[in-house]
Parts: C-alpha cells; structure tokens; sequence
C-alpha cells in the first residue's frame, strides 16, 4: 500500500487526463514526421512505408500496455526507471535511467540549434546563437513553472501541431481525390502506389525505414514520466493510453499516404519537407513558411517535453539513491529546480560538442542515444512480467487490477522480441552499426560501474516507490 509523506516535499498531482494526452502527442509528432517522413517514403516506397509505421505503431502499442498496468498500480515520478529498479533490478534501474536522462538531454540540446536554424529564414542576419540562448531560456522558464502551468503550455504547444496535421490530411486527400485542384498536375489518385509495385524497395527497404519508424514514435512513454504527477492516475493513465495509440496511428498513417500519393517516393527522401511540396502543389500562399512555423513549434514541443522528463529522470534517480539528493529538491512550485539546471545544463554541453568534438565525444553521445529509447520499451515489458509474476505470487488477483494487459504474456514478450529485432536490424545497417558499439558498450560500463560502486552502499527504494494495489487508494 502507498505511504504518505507529509514531512517531505512531494511532486504534485496538477496534471489532466488532456494535458497527459497532448504531452505524449508532442513527444511523438515532431521532426521525426515533418521531415523524417520523406525519407522513410525514399527508402521503402509508398506501401512499404504505411507498412512500417503500422509495424511502429503495433511495438507502441505493446509498449503502451505494459506501461499502463505499472503506471497505474505504481504512478511515481520516474515511472519506468523506478519500475525497473523494483521489478528487475537496482542495476538494471540505473541504467535505463541514466541511458535515458543521457538521450533526451542530448536532444534537448539539438532542438536548440535546430530551433535557431528555422529563425534564419525570417532573420537571416541574426546569429544562430542568439535564438538558442531565447529558446534556453523559454524553455526554461515554462519548466520552472508550477506543473499544471507547464502542462498547460504544452498542451497548447502540441495541439498546433495537431492541428498543422489534421489540415494537412484534409487538404492532401481533396488533391489526391481531384477535391482540390492543384496548380500544374491533374489528381493522381493511387498512381503513385502502383508505378513501381507496392514494395519498389522490397522488405529491405522496410527494414531500412523501420529504424526511422520507431524512433519517431519513442516519446510515447513520457506519458509514464508524467504519473506521478497526474489526478487520478487510475483513470487518466488508461484513457490516455486508449487515445493516444489510435489517434497517433491515425495521424501518421493517413499523413504518410498523402505523402506518398502526392509525391513520387523516388523523390520524397531528398526533399527538405515533403509537408511543404503538397502545400505548394495545391497553391496554399506562404506555404514555407507556414510549415516552418509549424516545425519550428513541433520543435520547441519536444524540447520543453524533453525538458520535462529528463528533469523527472533525474529525481527518480535521486529518490532511489542513483544520483546526488541534491536532484531532490523541489522549489516552491514542486518543481525538482536543481535537477533542472543540471539537466538543462548537460544539453547546452552537448550541444557544444557538436561543434568542438563533432567526430567523436558527439558521435558517441548520438549513438547511446539511438539505443535508448528501445532498450527502455524492452525494459517497460520486462518489468511488467515480472510484475505480474509477484503479483500472482502474492495472491493478487488479475482481475482487480484497475488496467491490465490482455493476452499476458503474449504482449510483453513480442514487444521484447520486436525491439530486440530493430537491433539486429541496425545491425546489418553498415552507416548505423556503430551507435551499437558505443551504445551497449556504455550500457555495460553502466552495470560495472553500478556493482562496483554503488553495491557497497545498499540503495533502497523509498517508501513513495511502493506499489499501490487495486484495493489502496491513497495518493503517494
């Protein structure tokens, strides 16, 4: 049952279903669809493609699940960090944790630069520089702000995304269909599907594009970050999981059908922003400048999201004994301040690498960063076998659970199998094979590093990292 701490400083329950929701959106749809679209298009035509976002979607979804039935009966700040701590290990906690607050404050420190390089289109003469300073410190400002300010930033952040989407499906498929006449080109219907066959690349083109794939959709499990800071976690958890799949396989399918009925796959990979061709195409004024607006929102979205659960990370980490208590210390607002300024921090370090040491410290980072977000999914449904295995044990009934995974453990286990397979696929990838050296190779200097260190000081978790049974109400 979860304990109260009423003589210890606690995150705060701010958060709404909506703002969980539109939190693991932003996380998703970002650059990864506004630009790296084209290239899954390029590599594996137009079929292939929806194949392997569909493919994507199915290994979020299963990801998902199991996220939810741990999020639930344990929704701490931290979320799959400390669910890996108390279900598989304090070792195997470390690193997912460590592995992950390393992936995300590298990118937050990329959407910097990359924010600043989409103001030099409006404002060519003012240095790159100047903006990523603005955005630090936007950024930062919006995190520092009591957590449902911060949600409510970012909810409103991700919906122009949304909504930059939704008009963009709208508006492809009327010029698809010959609904919207374009400016220099009949509608091409499914032409473009059926040129060159349904899989031009053949299954290895799919593959290829795969990696690609399910990096985009890795952001999901902020939402599991975000728990221990929901209202009635019971509740908002699984709703937000039920949308948030649908909706996102909605958005990118569709959108990736449009892509590819409007733009020849053969050039859809070398194109800047695809988004930007079909808007020219069907004669929308201002076009680039829409989309640049958009992206460089998506961009902003990421990084503020990034921000968030980079942040939560390190105070888990903190609670559990894996970092210095000083990441636990909230400030007036329940915001871990501290953990904040490292984090952030880090990111403007990293960012500096990539101009000083851009062939090796950078090159390094970049590839343990690859491999976070899929061994954390690999984590999330191990840590749910082993969950459910206790919970049996110790006489809990399955069907008390307030979210539970159907199919157990069928679910689980092909999440393991699925993640372990873009792996392999890296693996046979020649341009990509070495993020795995250096990625796992950290890994493994993680776990010597932990049992040759932190082993002689027992870390134990505290009591607000308890499992909250079906039957306990209570709050952490």
């Amino acid at each position: 049952m979860a304990i109260n701490q009423e003589s210890q400083p606690q995150l705060k329950r701010a958060m709404k279903s909506r703002h969980l929701f539109m939190m693991s959106l932003g996380g998703i749809i970002g650059t990864g669809l506004f630009l790296g679209s084209g290239y899954a298009i390029g590599e594996a035509g137009p079929a292939g493609a929806i194949l392997a976002y569909l493919v994507g979607g199915l290994l979020m979804f299963l990801a998902m699940v199991c996220l939810g039935e741990l999020s639930v009966v344990m929704p701490v700040s931290g979320s799959f960090q400390a669910h890996a701590t108390k279900f598989i290990g304090p070792a195997t906690g470390f690193v997912i944790g460590w592995v992950y607050w390393l992936s995300w404050a590298l990118y937050v420190g990329l959407e910097f630069v990359a924010a600043g390089m989409l103001m030099k289109r409006w404002f060519p003469d003012v240095p790159v520089w100047i903006w990523c300073a603005l955005f630090v410190i936007l950024l930062f400002s919006i995190n520092s702000l009591a957590t449902r300010s911060f949600a409510e930033t970012e909810y409103w952040f991700a919906g122009i995304k949304v909504l930059a989407v939704i008009l963009f499906i709208i508006v492809g498929l009327g010029a698809t269909f010959g609904l919207i006449s374009m400016e220099s080109e009949p509608a091409p219907f499914l032409s473009n599907f059926i040129g060159d066959g349904l899989l031009p690349a053949g299954m290895v083109g799919v593959f290829i594009s795969m990696m690609t794939v399910i990096y985009a959709f890795q952001g999901s499990e902020i939402m599991g970050v975000a728990a221990g800071e929901t209202e009635d976690p019971e509740k908002s958890i699984p709703k937000a999981i039920r949308t948030i799949v649908i909706r996102v396989l909605l958005f990118y399918v569709l959108a990736i059908f449009v892509l590819s009925a409007l733009v020849p796959w053969q050039e859809a990979g070398v194109l800047e922003s695809p988004f930007v061709t079909v808007f020219d195409m069907v004669g929308i004024p201002y076009a680039a400048d829409i989309m640049n607006f958009v992206i460089l929102t998506a961009i902003l979205s990421v990084g503020n999201t990034g921000l968030f659960a980079c942040t939560r990370i390190l105070y888990s980490l903190s609670e559990s004994g894996m970092a210095p208590k000083l990441f636990t210390k909230l400030n007036k607002r329940g915001v871990p301040s501290n953990a904040l300024l490292v984090t952030l921090g880090f990111a403007l370090v990293s960012l500096l690498t990539s101009f000083v040491a851009a062939d090796t410290l950078f090159v390094v980072l970049l590839a343990i960063s690859g491999i976070g977000g899929t061994l954390t999914w690999m984590s999330i449904a191990y840590a749910q076998i082993r969950f459910r295995k206790q919970y049996v044990k110790e006489g809990g009934k399955v069907e008390e659970l307030k979210f539970r995974v159907r199919l157990y453990p069928f679910v689980p286990i092909l999440c393991i199998i699925m993640c372990f397979s873009i792996f392999v696929f890296t693996a046979f990838d020649p341009t990509q094979r070495t993020s795995l050296y250096w990625g796992f190779g950290f890994v493994g200097a993680c776990y010597l590093y932990y049992h040759l260190w932190h082993t002689k000081k027992k870390t134990a978790l505290p009591v607000n990292q308890d499992v909250q049974t079906p039957l306990a109400k209570e709050e952490v």
